[in-house]
């Protein structure tokens, strides 16, 4: 972990540890009062427990132009962006956090080009370019063991390097094993994260895009993260159709998968649509420049799959059904490769500090 960016994240903590001005506005500065000094450990913590919601950037009497030029947003996302690579398994990959929104772009551009050319090239351009409707449509174009198989080892190795990723930052927090165990803990982190709370700016919203209250970035955060818990839900319950119920996909459009998947998809293609046009508008002062990247490509990856989902819906009795099939699963298959290794890790490490500080808010209860 850079010694220059740690360096700077303890010089704002102490100057902040000695003002208190915003300790109301989010979790860090309550978190940061505990602590008189600051280590490694203790950084780590408070950078993935800030939510970057800017608060204490436009109230702060020592942010620039003042010589002490405090920039507590962007020195948090700076240090955020350390333990990313710092807790990246397997290691030996970490750097592909550096330039993430190229790399990130280029794997998905990648995988969209292979299946779609895999398919041309195994299936023929009649069955690609045909109209296919009925139960087992789509496996008519993708075979069913050519979309089980290798999404399911990939779900496996993806699940392994986020687990791995959350431990390995678990320890990088000073987080022990007896304090994950706490169920209580995991009970507030969950609600916590369910209502997004620490992006409601200390109850008057975020200072986003600019400085004037909002609640706008919570509202479309809001909307990525049901409609993404919707198109995962969907996604399971077409498993259960296809494996328990013996039916196979295309479902009707009142059925549950396609049901949560329509809703899901919405809400996924307003949430990152609203977040795209919020960072095109925001204050660039209390961004990182390094992450810009990693965030715009994230998002548009989420709402090209959302986007490609929702027009395979509308058009699946098509001859367009066969390509817009083959280009929605590449998008899916750029999500998955690049999900422990973008800005996805994001919610797990965030969940992570959030965790231990209900432990911590526990411990000083009791």
């Amino acid at each position: 972990m850079s010694s220059t960016v740690l360096k700077e994240a303890e010089r704002v903590m102490r100057v902040c540890n000695a003002c208190r001005y915003c300790e109301g506005f989010c979790a860090v500065f309550p978190a940061m009062e505990r602590r008189r000094t600051f280590t490694g450990q203790d950084l780590n913590y408070l950078a993935n427990l800030c939510h970057n919601c800017r608060g204490c950037y436009y109230a702060c009497q020592y942010a620039p132009p003042h010589e002490f030029g405090l920039n507590v947003p962007r020195t948090m996302a700076q240090l955020r962006l350390e333990t990313y690579r710092a807790s990246s398994w397997p290691q030996s990959i970490r750097g592909f956090f550096q330039n993430n929104g190229l790399l990130v772009a280029l794997t998905t551009a990648l995988s969209v080009t292979v299946v779609l050319l895999l398919t041309l090239l195994l299936q023929g351009h009649d069955v690609l370019f045909s109209t296919h409707t009925g139960p087992g449509a789509f496996y008519r174009v993708i075979p069913y063991a050519a979309m089980v198989v290798p999404f399911s080892a990939l779900a496996v190795l993806v699940l392994v390097g986020l687990w791995n990723g959350f431990v390995s930052q678990w320890q990088a927090i000073g987080g022990t094993p007896q304090e994950l165990r706490r169920w209580a803990g995991h009970r507030q982190a969950i609600w916590d994260v369910l209502r997004l709370k620490y992006l409601d700016g200390g109850g008057h919203g975020c200072n986003y895009p600019d400085d004037r209250f909002s609640m706008i970035r919570r509202n479309f955060h809001h909307a990525v993260f049901y409609g993404f818990m919707l198109c995962l839900a969907s996604t399971t319950v077409a498993f259960f159709y296809d494996h328990l119920l013996h039916l196979s996909a295309p479902y009707p459009f009142w059925s549950w998968p396609v049901l949560l998947g329509t809703v899901g998809g919405l809400a996924l293609l307003i949430g990152t649509g609203g977040l795209l046009y919020l960072k095109r508008r925001m204050d660039r002062e209390p961004a990182a420049p390094e992450t810009f990247g990693m965030d715009v490509v994230f998002t548009v990856l989420l709402f090209l799959t959302s986007l490609t989902g929702l027009l395979l819906l509308g058009l699946r009795t098509t001859p367009l059904m066969g390509s817009l099939l083959a280009v929605h699963i590449g998008f899916v298959l750029g999500l998955f490769i690049t999900m422990p290794y973008g800005k996805f890790v994001h919610g797990i490490y965030r969940y992570a500090a959030l965790l231990k500080n209900a432990v911590e808010q526990a411990r000083d209860n009791e």
